[in-house]
């Protein structure tokens, strides 16, 4: 059971428009690297990665190492809160 304080966490994590659109970004295209993450939301290599780094320390994206690339896919937190953004878009 999670306290407020971590709650808190994940829900700072979403709240930017942008990091919304990476967390759907990578639902769809898991292990995706950070330019294409950039190319695909037309948008600064930097302020994708400065997005992408709260995501990963908010817990809802991990990194993946292979060789010099880093892939980036959603931890089990960040599949919650995709689930619920979906559902949240319909209403």
């Amino acid at each position: 059971m999670k306290n407020s304080k971590q709650i808190e966490k994940h829900i700072k994590g979403i709240a930017n428009h942008r990091r919304i659109d990476i967390l759907f970004l990578i639902a769809s295209s898991s292990g995706i690297p950070l330019d294409d993450i950039a190319k695909s939301l037309n948008c600064n290599f930097k302020t994708i990665s400065g997005h992408t780094l709260k995501l990963v320390n908010a817990g809802l994206v991990d990194k993946n190492y292979n060789g010099r690339m880093i892939l980036h896919s959603l931890s089990p937190y960040g599949k919650i809160f995709v689930r619920f953004l979906e559902n949240f878009k319909k209403l």
